[in-house]
């Protein structure tokens, strides 16, 4: 448990109330980074307050109006991914460096350039956010952001999310355990097996994971899968 001389206040207002919380600014970080905390550790007070100055608790029934809960725990966590928390700058820059790494990342996996068919590199997307100027909003999540950042980078490159149908064949030997790893990538849309005894699969991927979804078919089967792109 962090000392209150360390806790920095975790503040979300809405509906008209405030909640604060006194919390780790290093856990905090950590918990806006997407990482599993002990929220235990986090928490200088496991207590949800009106105003954490003063010392005033929150009214559990207006807890229970607004979070409909009154569990610490619970709240705690909607008053970190909603609220603000004070953190140090460097702290602040920390969090807005891995948002926008998500965020390139994201789009990197999901968007493909329509004029080439194939997907922008990450530092592409990188140069372009930065053209653009885009501004990471630190509090939201890097998912959120995605779409105002597609919006803003068309100016700069072109770039589109698509998905496409990929026909794979897998000899027999390779085929077990195989759903699982294929689902990282996509939908299994339909699934058989040859005269051969070859698995035939048809899955539906993000275009920009080609390259990588190639990469890793071969190297499942050491080179004797076969994939061929239905659809665009």
């Amino acid at each position: 448990m962090v000392s209150l001389e360390e806790a920095v206040i975790a503040r979300l207002k809405t509906d008209g109330e405030n909640f604060e919380i006194l919390v780790d600014p290093n856990l905090a970080l950590r918990y806006k980074r997407g990482e599993n905390i002990d929220f235990g550790e986090l928490l200088a007070i496991d207590k949800i307050f009106k105003d954490a100055k003063s010392g005033e608790k929150a009214s559990e029934q207006m807890m229970n109006t607004i979070f409909g809960t009154t569990d610490v725990y619970k709240i705690v966590q909607i008053i970190l991914q909603k609220g603000d928390i004070h953190l140090t700058t460097e702290q602040k820059r920390e969090i807005l460096k891995e948002k926008k790494r998500k965020i390139i990342s994201i789009i990197a996996r999901k968007a493909i350039n329509p004029q080439t068919n194939t997907p922008h590199p990450p530092s592409r997307i990188e140069k372009a956010m930065d053209e653009a100027k885009i501004n990471i909003n630190i509090n939201k999540s890097a998912e959120e952001q995605v779409e105002t950042v597609m919006r803003e980078i068309r100016r700069i490159i072109p770039i589109r999310f698509e998905n496409i149908d990929v026909a794979i064949k897998i000899p027999s030997r390779y085929a077990g355990g195989i759903y699982g790893i294929l689902r990282e990538f996509g939908e299994i849309k339909k699934e058989g097996w040859d005269k051969d005894g070859n698995l035939l699969l048809l899955i539906e991927i993000p275009a920009g994971l080609q390259d990588e979804f190639y990469k890793k078919i071969n190297g499942l089967t050491h080179g004797e899968g076969q994939v061929k792109i239905l659809r665009r």
